[in-house]
C-alpha cells in the first residue's frame, strides 16, 4: 500500500484523480510521495527521495504549503498556480530543468503541495505541450475537487457525534472519529492498523465474522447489526453498527465506512421495561401475565410428556388486619419479605408469582404423585408460619392454600387457577394454616357460594336482612336483662338460611361491613324501644356482635357515635362483643379501640370465652364487661368431671376480676340450677327461647321467663 495512503486514507481518492507523474510535499517541506516516472528524471528511485527535505533535491523549489493554504482546516477552493520551470539535482548533482504544474491541497486536517512534473524537452511541439497542460491541468482541478470533498467528508467523519471508523478489506482500522474512541476508552493511536477483535465480546465474534464475509463476497452491499464491545475499563457496551463498502469510479471495493449507534442504556431501559411489564413491581415476583404464560407451556409440556403438574394458591390470612393495625408500609414490607421465603423454596423447575394483593401462585411441573403437591403446600405453610420482625413489630403469619393438581387429561388450563380458588376458600373455612385438594365437589360449591353471595348483596338492598333478639337473663331472678342482637335471613326461595352461612359469606367481602352497620343501627333503634313497664326498674341493654374486619374499621366508632345519636340510647345500655382471636391480632390496637368506646360508656362482651388460646393476662389488660362463657363448657356432648371443673374455673375466675359471667346455650334445667350453684351471673339458652322478632322482644322486657319448655322444642340459633 501507498505509504501515504496508509498514512492519510484520504489521499487514495486524490492520487487516482492526479496525473501520474506527481510530487506531493507536506507543510515541512517534506516529500511523501514521488512517482516513479519524475523520480527515474533524476536517476533516483521513488524511496530514495520520499522523506527529504524538498529543497535538497530541488533547489528551486519556491512554495511554501502553510504560506499557500493558510488555513489548513479550511477547504481552499482550488486554483492551479502558473507553470514554473524548476531545476532537479540528479544523481550526480547535476541540475535537470523541468517544468511543474503547482496545486496547493487541504487534506487530512494539513496543508500540503501536488507537483505534476514532465521533461519539457520532451514535449518538442507546441501543440503537445498545450494538450498536455491541458489534461494536467484538468487533473489538478478534478483532484483539487476530491480534496475537497475529501477535506469535507473528513469533518463530518471527525466531528460526528455518532462513533464511526473506517477499515480495509481486511477490516484492519484505518481511520476512527473521536465519539469511537470515547465509546470504548481506546485512543487513536492504540486502534490505527488494529481489527475489532481486540475490544468485541467474545461471544459476539463470530457476529462480525459472518458480517465481514456478506460483505467481502458480496452477498450485501451494507448490512445493519447489533453486537457488543468491551470497554477499557471492562464495561460492557452494546452498539448498533451500520457498515457499507466504499467504492472507487470502476466499482471495486476500496474500504467499509462503519457508523455506530451506543444503545446500551436504551437497551437496559427497555430490559427494565419489560421487566416491570411481566414482574410485581413490590416483590419483584413474576406477575399474572407471566404465570398464565407459564402455565399454558407447563400445560402443553405434561400433555406431550406425561407426568403431573400441580398450582398452589396461597392466601395471607387476616393481611388486611396487618394494614388496618400497622399500616401500608409495614403491610408492603411483609408482603416482600414472605416473596422472598416463598423464593428461597421454589425449585428451579418452579414458578413463583405475586397473584394480587396478598395472594400468591405457585406452578410446580415434574411431580410423580399427587403426594409431592401436598408436600410442597405443608412446607411452605411451615415456612410462612415462622414469625417474622418488621419495624420492631413481630407477626405471626398464617396462610391458606389451594391445591390443584393435573395432567394431560386436564381439558382447559385457564379453570386451573378457579379451582385453586375453590381449594383455597375451602382450606379458609377449615381455619388457619390449612390446604386443601381440589376435587369436583369443591367447584360446585364455588358456584353455590358466588351466587349466594350476589343473592345476599340483593337481600341487603332490599331489606330482607332483619334482627332478632335472644333474651338475656338474670339466673337468680330469671329475668330478662338484656338481649343479644342476631341477624336473620329469610330467603323467599331458600327459605331461613344460617347466621353461620351467609356471615361467613360476607366476611369474605366488603358485605362484613355493610352488614356491621345495619345490625348496629337496627339494634340500638330497637333497645331504645325497650322501656320496663316497672318504672323503677333498669332498662334492659343489648349486645352487638362484631367481625374482627368490623373492629377495625376505621369507621366503627363514629358509626356507632352517630347510631347512638340518631336512636337517643343510652351508650351504658349497648354493649360489643368481640371474639379472642379478634383481641389478640393486635392487642395495641384493640385497647386503643376498647379504650375509645369505654370514654363513651360502652361495655365490651368477650365472646366464647376459653375456646381461644389466648394468655389469661390479656384479662387484665382488657378488663371486659362481660365474659361470655361458650356453649361447650355450658352443655357439653359428653358430660364429665373435667368440663365441669373448666366451667366452675371460669366462673370464679370472672367473679375474682369483678367481671359479669354470661353462661351461652342453656338447654337444661340441671344445667340452670349447677351455674346457679357455681354463681354465674347471666345466662341465655333454648332453655328460656330463641332469639325472637323485635315485636316478641318487646313483650318480654322486664318479664320473668318460665323454663317449662324443653330446649328440643326449639330449632337451634
Amino acid at each position: 500500500m501507498n505509504s501515504l495512503v496508509a498514512a492519510y486514507p484520504s489521499w487514495r481518492r486524490v492520487l487516482e484523480i492526479l496525473p501520474p507523474n506527481v510530487v506531493v510535499v507536506d507543510d515541512e517541506g517534506v516529500i511523501c510521495h514521488v512517482a516513479e516516472s519524475v523520480a527515474e528524471l533524476t536517476r533516483h528511485t521513488s524511496e530514495e527521495l520520499r522523506g527529504l527535505d524538498v529543497r535538497s533535491w530541488a533547489p528551486t523549489w519556491h512554495l511554501d504549503a502553510r504560506d499557500v493554504t493558510s488555513d489548513a482546516r479550511k477547504v481552499l477552493a482550488t486554483r492551479l498556480l502558473d507553470r514554473h520551470a524548476i531545476d532537479l539535482k540528479d544523481r550526480d548533482a547535476q541540475r535537470r530543468a523541468v517544468d511543474a504544474f503547482f496545486l496547493p491541497l487541504a487534506l487530512e486536517g494539513k496543508a500540503w503541495i501536488v507537483a505534476a512534473m514532465f521533461d519539457g524537452e520532451a514535449l518538442r511541439h507546441e501543440s503537445a505541450r498545450e494538450v498536455r497542460e491541458r489534461e494536467v491541468e484538468s487533473r489538478l482541478h478534478a483532484a483539487g475537487v476530491v480534496a475537497e470533498l475529501e477535506e469535507r467528508f473528513r469533518h463530518a467523519f471527525d466531528d460526528n457525534m455518532a462513533p464511526m471508523m473506517m477499515t480495509d478489506l481486511d477490516d484492519c482500522i484505518l481511520a476512527v472519529n473521536n465519539a469511537f474512541c470515547q465509546m470504548i476508552g481506546w485512543t487513536r493511536e492504540e486502534l490505527m492498523g488494529r481489527d475489532s477483535t481486540s475490544f468485541t465480546y467474545p461471544e459476539d465474534l463470530g457476529i462480525s465474522e459472518v458480517t465481514h464475509h456478506r460483505l467481502t463476497s458480496e452477498e450485501v452491499s451494507q448490512a445493519r447489526y447489533t453486537k457488543r464491545y468491551l470497554h477499557k475499563d471492562g464495561r460492557v457496551v452494546i452498539v448498533e453498527i451500520s457498515k457499507s463498502t466504499a467504492r472507487d469510479v470502476r466499482g471495486n471495493k476500496l474500504y467499509f465506512v462503519i457508523s455506530e449507534r451506543d444503545v446500551t442504556e436504551e437497551r437496559m431501559l427497555s430490559a427494565q421495561l419489560s421487566h416491570q411489564a411481566l414482574h410485581d413491581p413490590l416483590t419483584g415476583l413474576a406477575n399474572r401475565a407471566v404465570f398464565e404464560d407459564r402455565l399454558s407451556l407447563a400445560h402443553a409440556r405434561v400433555r406431550r410428556l406425561g407426568g403431573l403438574g400441580a398450582v398452589l394458591l396461597i392466601d395471607l390470612d387476616d393481611f388486611k388486619g396487618v394494614n388496618d393495625m400497622h399500616g401500608h408500609l409495614v403491610g408492603d414490607q411483609l408482603l416482600k419479605d414472605i416473596a422472598e421465603r416463598l423464593e428461597q423454596e421454589t425449585r428451579s423447575s418452579d414458578t413463583l408469582c405475586r397473584f394480587g394483593g396478598d395472594e400468591f401462585l405457585y406452578l410446580a411441573e415434574g411431580l410423580n404423585s399427587s403426594d409431592e403437591a401436598e408436600f410442597l403446600a405443608l412446607r411452605l405453610l411451615e415456612v410462612l408460619a415462622k414469625p417474622m420482625t418488621i419495624a420492631a413489630t413481630q407477626l405471626e403469619v398464617h396462610a391458606s392454600i389451594g391445591v390443584v393438581i393435573w395432567d394431560g387429561d386436564t381439558v382447559d388450563h385457564s379453570e386451573i387457577v378457579r379451582n385453586a380458588d375453590s381449594a383455597m376458600y375451602e382450606a379458609k373455612r377449615r381455619g388457619k394454616g390449612h390446604h386443601v385438594v381440589f376435587t369436583p365437589s369443591l367447584q360446585q360449591q364455588a358456584v353455590s357460594r358466588f351466587a349466594l353471595t350476589q343473592e345476599l348483596r340483593h337481600a341487603l338492598s332490599v331489606g330482607q336482612l332483619t334482627m332478632h333478639y335472644q333474651p338475656i337473663l338474670d339466673l337468680a331472678t330469671l329475668k330478662v336483662v338484656g338481649f343479644e342482637a342476631l341477624m336473620r335471613w329469610q330467603h323467599p326461595e331458600r327459605g331461613a338460611v344460617p347466621p353461620n352461612v351467609f356471615i361467613t359469606l360476607a366476611e369474605q367481602s366488603s358485605l362484613i361491613l355493610e352488614l356491621g352497620i345495619l345490625a348496629l343501627r337496627e339494634s340500638v333503634t330497637a333497645a331504645s324501644q325497650w322501656t320496663p313497664a316497672d318504672p323503677h326498674a333498669a332498662p334492659p341493654f343489648v349486645t352487638v356482635n362484631l367481625s374482627s374486619r368490623q373492629f377495625r374499621d376505621p369507621e366503627l366508632v363514629p358509626s356507632i357515635v352517630a347510631s347512638l345519636m340518631e336512636s337517643g340510647l343510652d351508650p351504658e345500655r349497648l354493649v360489643i362483643e368481640i371474639t379472642e382471636s379478634t383481641t389478640l391480632l393486635d392487642i395495641a390496637e384493640t385497647l386503643s379501640v376498647i379504650e375509645q368506646l369505654n370514654r363513651l360508656g360502652i361495655g365490651i362482651a368477650l365472646d366464647d370465652f376459653g375456646t381461644g388460646y389466648s394468655s389469661l393476662s390479656y384479662l387484665t389488660l382488657l378488663r371486659p364487661k362481660i365474659i361470655k362463657i361458650d356453649q361447650s363448657f355450658v352443655s357439653p356432648p359428653h358430660p364429665n368431671v373435667q368440663n365441669d371443673t373448666l366451667l366452675e374455673t371460669i366462673v370464679s375466675l370472672g367473679q375474682k376480676l369483678n367481671m359479669t359471667v354470661l353462661a351461652e346455650g342453656i338447654e337444661t334445667e340441671p344445667q340452670l340450677q349447677r351455674l346457679r350453684e357455681l354463681g354465674c351471673h347471666l345466662g341465655q339458652g333454648y332453655l328460656f327461647t330463641p332469639a325472637v322478632p323485635q315485636e316478641e322482644a318487646l313483650r318480654l322486657v322486664g318479664q320473668t321467663m318460665a323454663t317449662e319448655k324443653k330446649a328440643s322444642s326449639f330449632s337451634k340459633k
